[in-house]
């Protein structure tokens, strides 16, 4: 019998790294892992998990074969990074499908029955909207577009389906079959041609060269007036003047936004960050959420279930699931 090969994985300081102990348990015996408080990986790190890494750690792992990033978004400073070095493959983890899709749809739910300002209004014992005939749009019936038709995608058309809704999605490669469990799909190449049939459109994509600025003034002009948006992909996916114009003029009847394009630069701005320039926050037809889509504690688990099977793969020499393409992003 061949000796077994020890993999040697390293986790930065990151909240991953505070599991650290409860991923041990979920690994073959013979993956080594070394976690936060050390920065810098050892010498013969094999795997670093991490979503930003540093060019030096890099340079001081000669024997570094993959970084894994813990959760969906490639960043594009990890992209440009890691195209130096193509004998180190980029892989991320998908655990946070189900969370990022169900917080889609509360999004979706609060902005088209305007939830928000209606509780406001109540907090300060204004009934005045119930008589005077609040705005609230129907979902049954409506059209809705999922752009990024991957796994968050997945997990979104169900519900959508049974509340009545008719649900397409855009992915990047054409599909063999052009419906898939009652999902019309397409790709990129088809948009101009769907989004004014696009009652609803819910935006899941990466942020990627390919996909910044994809919908533009000129794709939110597409769709039909009183159209909702809800993104829970990426900021710059949509133009944020352009968003902010439409949902001002009232083109757009409603929006729904977890991801942003302003962040707070470090600790001490958390609480005095706004999250775009355009002022969002200004709009009654906007809810707005501070990236959380993803973030849930009962996922926890899920992440360290999927991280632990993607560096038991690598233990036993098998190809690492999750594959990135360092040139697309995703």
């Amino acid at each position: 019998m061949e000796p077994v090969v020890p993999l040697n994985v390293h986790i930065p300081p990151s909240d991953l790294a505070r599991h650290a102990a409860a991923l041990r348990q979920r690994l073959p015996d013979n993956v080594r892992l070394t976690a936060a408080p050390e920065q810098e990986p050892p010498a013969d790190c094999h795997v670093l998990v991490h979503g930003a890494l540093e060019p030096e750690w890099i340079e001081r792992a000669p024997a570094l074969r993959a970084v894994i990033v813990p959760y969906a978004g490639i960043s594009p400073a990890m992209q440009t990074l890691l195209l130096r070095y193509p004998e180190v493959t980029l892989h991320n983890l998908h655990y946070n499908d189900v969370a990022t899709a169900e917080f889609a749809l509360a999004l979706l739910f609060a902005a088209v029955k305007f939830i928000v300002p209606l509780d406001r209004q109540l907090r300060q014992g204004d009934w005045r909207q119930r008589y005077l005939g609040a705005p609230s749009l129907l979902l049954a019936g409506k059209r809705v577009l999922i752009l990024g038709y991957g796994a968050i995608g997945r997990q979104l058309a169900p519900p959508c389906l049974a509340l009545g809704m008719q649900v397409s999605g855009v992915r990047r490669r054409r599909p063999p079959q052009p419906f898939e469990n009652g999902v019309a799909v397409y790709t990129l190449a088809d948009l101009p041609s769907l989004l004014p049939a696009t009652d609803i459109l819910i935006c899941v994509l990466p942020e990627t060269a390919e996909t910044v600025g994809l919908v533009g003034a000129r794709e939110l002009a597409a769709l039909p007036s009183g159209a909702v948006v809800i993104n829970v992909g990426r900021g710059p996916v949509i133009d944020e003047e352009a968003f902010y114009q439409a949902l001002r003029c009232g083109h757009l009847a409603a929006a729904g936004i977890d991801v942003w394009y302003c962040y707070p630069p470090d600790e001490a701005a958390r609480d005095r960050t706004l999250p775009a320039r355009m002022p969002f926050h200004e709009l009654d037809n906007v809810v707005l959420s501070p990236h959380r889509g993803g973030w849930l504690p009962a996922a926890v688990g899920r992440q360290l279930d999927e991280l632990a099977g993607l560096l038991a793969a690598a233990a036993i020499g098998q190809p690492i699931p999750n594959q990135v393409s360092k040139e697309l992003g995703y």
